[in-house]
């Protein structure tokens, strides 16, 4: 096979198994195929492969969903659950872009062992279509007037949560003290405390607890991870990765249901631990921008890089972090930031290296977010080597200064222009992206995943993957420890933004640094920025 350069700038798309997987040396040498095997052979890579599933066979695993909102009409898609309404939506939005094939995939997605048993939201309007939609004479669903009662029904063997921020740990702590198995989405917590507390009631229950970080499915991040471990990259020091959107749904501003009132949506059961304040829709439908009941951009976007990242690297809970930012593109009353600036420093990791030993220790990871932008920028691992470009597909240019290449680009073997590795599992695979957030989730790899050059909804492996566990026994890909290294990462930049100073982990003892005067869950808690003690700087 001739390689052109014209096959690597389209990179090679159309290649049958796992997409396209190409490799380019110099411009002038790639149609040779001593001087390809070569560089393969230097590397070592394969694409990765998804893991082997037991199945999950027996009786249907009993499903409750808790929050029936944006998420959580996803996450029952997932299961193989879509209301009629989206259905229409989908068969109309393919009709008008025929590369729209969301409806056909998700038609085509296996069906689960399951049973969607019962249904709990605080809005009428939402549980009675959750009924509605899914409900069936053979099937009934019943509706839960709170998740205490949910769980304690016995009619429940699994829940999955997708509320509010504020309501993740205590859902997920009464399920796993009550033996039911939890599907979480992230943030994991709200707090420090309940973090623990949540780490003390998984470890002891006999359920099994999954936090939502879907990506840890897509096959590119673990192609990345063998990438890493072969030291590919050499000694990795700056990670850059990041969020721009510039839209209202990507700002937090859904849309306000027309039949939303006081007398449709159970406010103060919504409230629980936060404030107490009068009914407000605004609050109810766009929560994520009031720190009473999310964790704004660090812990509902940072979240997702963190995570990704950290299957990839394996780094853990960060020695240091801080945080800056502020409320620049949306002054519409909300306290959370919508650009922030992140650091967390890991001064004792590293991938390995290729120069001599002791040389090279220590790596920060940049995070940098608006909400009023939406450039696209890529996720950055550089490494004394190479650097790789990492999302739904990967890139590895080699560094002009490698130790590892150096004869290799000396000989004009590689040029630092070319990439020398490109993993892109989607190539001529048409994908129909319906906004920008769905753009930035897609790009990111969070959506969807592809074998054998087949789109895949990543949730619905990530699902399939804790109710095989379930079933058979095992260990889910992001459990207590995930989740706990990802949301108290997640807690030391809400801390750091608010307080105007570094936060600090004693990895020794396994606790946030303490700060004289300083409650670190009544700072998360407080709506605006905090200097002791108890001054108000803004909010």
């Amino acid at each position: 096979m001739n390689w052109t350069r014209r096959d690597l700038l389209k990179g090679l798309g159309g290649l049958p198994i796992l997409g396209a997987v190409w490799w380019a040396g110099a411009a002038s040498v790639v149609n040779r195929k001593k001087k390809r095997s070569e560089i393969l052979n230097q590397l070592n890579i394969s694409p990765s492969l998804p893991p082997a599933i037991p199945g999950i066979d027996g009786n249907p695993v009993r499903i409750g969903i808790i929050g029936f909102g944006i998420r959580g009409e996803q996450l029952c898609r997932s299961l193989g659950f879509a209301t009629d309404e989206w259905k229409e939506e989908m068969r109309l939005a393919e009709e008008e872009d025929p590369n729209n094939k969301v409806l056909e995939d998700f038609l085509a997605q296996d069906r689960l062992n399951v049973n969607l048993a019962g249904i709990c939201d605080v809005f009428d309007v939402r549980a009675e279509k959750a009924l509605r939609s899914f409900s069936t004479p053979e099937n009934k669903i019943k509706r839960f007037t709170t998740y205490k009662e949910m769980i304690h029904s016995g009619e429940i063997d699994a829940v999955v949560i997708a509320t509010p921020d504020h309501w993740h740990a205590p859902m997920a702590i009464e399920a796993l003290n009550n033996n039911v198995h939890v599907y979480v989405e992230k943030p994991m917590t709200h707090t420090v405390e309940e973090t623990y507390r949540l780490k003390e009631a998984a470890q002891a229950s006999k359920a099994t607890l999954q936090v939502g970080h879907q990506h840890r499915q897509t096959l590119s991040f673990r192609t990345a991870r063998d990438i890493v471990e072969k030291g590919t990259l050499g000694h990795v020091s700056l990670i850059q990765t990041n969020t721009n959107r510039n839209d209202d749904n990507g700002a937090w501003n859904y849309d306000i249901h027309e039949q939303a009132s006081a007398q449709t949506i159970d406010w103060e059961q919504f409230l629980g631990s936060a404030p107490k304040i009068p009914f407000n829709k605004n609050h109810f439908f766009r929560w994520r921008k009031w720190w009473a009941y999310g964790s704004g951009l660090s812990g509902d976007l940072l979240t997702h890089d963190y995570d990704r990242l950290n299957c990839v690297l394996n780094m853990g809970i960060p020695d240091a972090v801080s945080a800056s930012g502020g409320i620049y593109t949306h002054n519409d009353g909300r306290n959370v930031p919508d650009v922030l600036q992140v650091n967390m420093e890991f001064p004792r990791f590293s991938t390995g290296s290729s120069q001599s030993k002791g040389k090279e220790k220590g790596m920060t990871f940049c995070y940098s977010a608006s909400l009023g932008n939406s450039f696209g920028r890529p996720t950055i691992l550089m490494g004394h080597d190479a650097t790789m470009e990492l999302g739904n597909k990967l890139t590895i240019w080699p560094d002009t200064a490698s130790t590892r290449y150096a004869d290799m680009l000396e000989a004009e073997k590689m040029k630092p222009h070319i990439p020398i590795y490109q993993y892109n599992p989607a190539a001529n695979v048409p994908d129909a992206i319906s906004s920008a957030t769905s753009q930035y989730f897609a790009d990111k790899g969070l959506m969807w995943t592809y074998i054998d050059g087949v789109r895949v909804d990543s949730t619905f492996l990530h699902m399939r993957e804790w109710l095989s566990v379930i079933k058979n026994g095992g260990k889910v890909s992001c459990g207590i420890k995930e989740g706990f290294e990802e949301v108290i990462s997640a807690h030391m930049a809400g801390l750091s933004w608010k307080l105007g100073r570094r936060i600090e982990w004693d990895s020794e003892n396994e606790i946030l640094k303490p700060i004289e005067g300083v409650n670190f869950d009544e700072v998360l808690l407080f709506n605006g920025k905090w200097e002791a003690p108890n001054k108000i700087l803004e909010g």
